[in-house]
């Protein structure tokens, strides 16, 4: 029998998608529609001997009242029931419950003499009994069975059919998904699925996964490049752009001096941004994390970032287990995105462990909602100018700290960016949080 299996497995495995699914679905009709036909014969088969151990009693009883009237059993006073006083085909079971005192049946639908029996005691020794045949019941049962049988086998033909239909199609898109793919993975990004290809193997889904495999390869490849080609400029920037600041504090006074000095400002900045994007994209930080109340924290990052908001919620004590540098870090160019893009007032509320930035501007773009912040792009023209990592450096020092930021609009405008933090342990018996390195 195992064997059997094993071979009809390998013989699965070697069709098509089409016919894997059109198999598994005939199979799996096969066994719904065997389990819902058990169901409905056993459900029928107990209605059928429910009516007839109730018909049998009530025969016995009428078949009693007759024999204490008149002393004898009179056929033609007891209907259909074959009666007697000590009956031999009564059952040895149902003969020894009659005598011992119990009124009870004994039914039996298979075979070739489907019969109900009655009984019970008369005086000491003897047993009135009452046969009843169930011809009728057991034919109709058997009807029954094969309406089922048929329809099950019309029901398990047409999922057959039918998802030999379906993945038919499906296979179709499959293989043309793959080939997408493919193209994608040559530097076709404008690539789409529009139209069929050529089948690549017999099973569409692993001909997907090896396409998927080599775009997500040549992905890789280019994006650590791209990673490495920004680290290397931004490090090279620093010794330079550390020089230039030098030079520009010894400038004298005037506005001039203070325009270069903004942009030398303006350009540390950006490559410090470019440095943190790198290393957060090499996955090599490592967070400081500790628990915290969460309320004074955040209004004493607010407070430093110098931002005017509205904080509320600063009294919640609420613990959270997070890395106090790179909070500030999030929170500050969440606020800082909200002044340069957004509209006052700004409010930061501070509930359990979900702290909440929101300004009152045309709210975040509909591309930002729908694939995230891109670097070096933010998005509509009425949210300002910006080089677009504020936001991409606040979502990944949230996932370095475990904390989850979604970024929406609020239903009466504005935009509104929502970080969640995680929970901090359990505090230790003086009541002092417990600290992580």
């Amino acid at each position: 029998m195992r064997r059997v299996l094993r071979r009809g497995l390998r013989a699965l495995q070697s069709l098509s998608l089409r016919w894997k699914i059109a198999v598994l679905l005939a199979v799996g009709c096969s066994l719904v529609a065997a389990a819902i036909g058990l169901l409905i014969h056993g459900a029928r088969a107990r209605q059928i001997a429910d009516e007839a151990r109730r018909a049998a009693t009530d025969q016995l009883v009428a078949v009693r009242r007759v024999y204490e009237l008149t002393g004898r059993l009179d056929p033609d006073k007891v209907g259909e029931a074959d009666a007697r006083i000590d009956c031999p085909e009564v059952p040895a079971d149902l003969r020894e419950a009659a005598l011992s005192g119990r009124r009870t049946t004994s039914l039996r639908l298979e075979g070739a003499d489907p019969v109900v029996w009655a009984a019970r005691p008369i005086g000491r020794t003897h047993v009135l009994s009452v046969r009843l045949p169930l011809d009728e019941e057991a034919a109709d049962l058997a009807e029954l069975d094969g309406q089922l049988l048929a329809s099950g086998a019309g029901v398990v033909a047409l999922a057959a059919v039918g998802g030999s239909l379906l993945a038919g199609r499906l296979g179709k898109d499959l293989r043309t998904a793959a080939e997408t793919a493919r193209r994608i993975s040559a530097g076709d990004l404008d690539a789409r699925i529009g139209s069929t290809g050529p089948p690549g193997t017999r099973d569409e889904v692993a001909a997907l996964s090896r396409a998927v495999d080599t775009m997500a390869a040549s992905l890789q490849r280019r994006l650590e490049a791209e990673q490495r080609f920004t680290a290397d400029v931004a490090h090279e920037l620093r010794t330079p752009l550390t020089g230039l600041h030098t030079a520009a504090e010894l400038l004298p006074p005037g506005r001039p001096t203070e325009l270069v000095r903004d942009r030398v400002a303006a350009l540390r900045a950006l490559t410090e941004d470019l440095l943190e994007v790198a290393r957060l994209d090499a996955h090599c930080e490592q967070p400081a994390l500790e628990s915290r109340p969460v309320g004074p924290l955040v209004a004493s990052v607010v407070r430093r970032s110098g931002v005017a908001a509205d904080v509320r919620g600063a009294d919640d004590g609420t613990l959270v287990r997070t890395d106090r540098r790179r909070l500030e870090r999030i929170l500050a160019n969440l606020l800082a995105n909200a002044r340069r893009h957004g509209g006052g007032p700004l409010e930061v509320e501070v509930r359990g462990h979900r702290v909440t930035v929101r300004d009152h501007g045309p709210g975040y773009p509909e591309r930002l909602l729908r694939h995230g912040p891109r670097r070096f792009l933010t998005g509509a023209a009425e949210r300002g100018q910006g080089t677009g990592l504020g936001l991409t450096i606040a979502l990944g020092q949230a996932q370095v700290i475990g904390a989850r930021l979604t970024l929406a609009n609020a239903p009466d405008g504005g935009a509104l960016a929502t970080l969640v933090l995680p929970s901090a342990p359990d505090v230790t018996r003086k009541g002092r949080p417990s600290r992580t390195t």
